[in-house]
């Protein structure tokens, strides 16, 4: 089993442990801040289930259907992982709205407190994990995934705070203000996830740094005179780059095609850890001027 499934398989395991623990002490006490975190506990372990199906299915192989894979489901699961952060996060806002309309007095408040603690600890293991293997396989969704257990961390440890402030001062409206909080906080942490989804589901370049290492790995090589119509997209954990590189007239097909497995192997060294497509159209002049006029008719 890959790295990435097993990392789902875990987040999984955790995600389920908590929402018992959070659920059953968040009904019993009243908190809409132990609640909120039991809900997004709860979406947590769906949407660990649905990274694991994405996972197997873009690992399956190009067939006579998907010419090019499976590998977008990546992007796909990410923006889908974030709309139900924010919409998880809408619903802690009304919960929150809605207790400091008709405030209720907290109980049990002890044991929403150990049972916090816990889930802190467990998170902050599972954050480490998570971030281990995002760093180690450049995965999306497990980097998304591991965003997400960030924010529940963060939420946690508010929780946590609040609980401990309104044992102190008694005062039940820190409660559904944290609850504000942590919808707001969960929102914000949304976004750049689904951005970077959507952006890579419209095929977007890759950035601009990643271009500039490849035009210099490119122009690197003495027999490549010029190059044009470079293209570059990623899809999940494959990166697609297209190119026209210019050779001298006078070099051969056979060391022209060798100088292209070169570059070819420069770059997936760069792109280590992804599956990089490289296509190098090979040409004998310079024909830029002539694709623009073509693509202009």
């Amino acid at each position: 089993m890959r790295l990435e499934k097993k990392a789902t398989v875990v987040s999984t395991s955790v995600a389920g442990l908590l929402v018992v623990m959070k659920l059953t002490v968040g009904i019993f006490s009243g908190s809409v801040a132990v609640l909120a975190s039991a809900i997004d506990s709860f979406l947590d372990l769906t949407v660990s289930l649905f990274n694991y199906f994405a996972l197997s299915t873009a690992e399956k192989d190009p067939d006579d259907q998907f010419h090019f894979g499976r590998s977008k489901i990546e992007p796909l699961a990410a923006v889908i992982e974030g709309t139900i952060i924010s919409l998880s996060a809408i619903f802690i806002l009304y919960e929150a709205l809605t207790k400091i309309a008709h405030p209720r007095a907290l109980e049990h408040i002890a044991e929403s407190v150990w049972v916090m603690v816990a889930s802190f600890i467990i998170t902050a293991f599972l954050v480490y994990f998570l971030n281990y293997v995002a760093k180690k396989t450049k995965n999306m969704v497990i980097k998304a995934d591991a965003l997400h257990y960030k924010t529940d961390l963060f939420s946690n440890g508010a929780v946590l705070l609040a609980l401990e402030l309104i044992s102190v001062t008694g005062e039940q409206l820190i409660d559904p203000i944290l609850g504000i909080g942590i919808a707001i906080y969960m929102i914000y942490s949304a976004f750049p996830i689904i951005k970077e989804g959507v952006l890579m589901l419209l095929d977007a370049a890759l950035s601009e740094d990643d271009i500039n290492e490849i035009e210099k790995i490119i122009i690197s090589e003495p027999a490549i005179t010029n190059f044009h119509d470079l293209k570059t997209r990623e899809a999940g954990s494959h990166i697609f780059i297209t190119v026209h590189a210019v050779f001298n007239i006078s070099i051969s097909l056979y060391e022209a095609h060798r100088i292209s497995d070169k570059i070819e192997e420069k770059l997936r060294d760069f792109f280590e850890g992804k599956k990089t497509h490289i296509l190098i159209h090979m040409d004998p002049y310079d024909d830029s001027e002539m694709n623009e006029i073509e693509d202009i008719y």
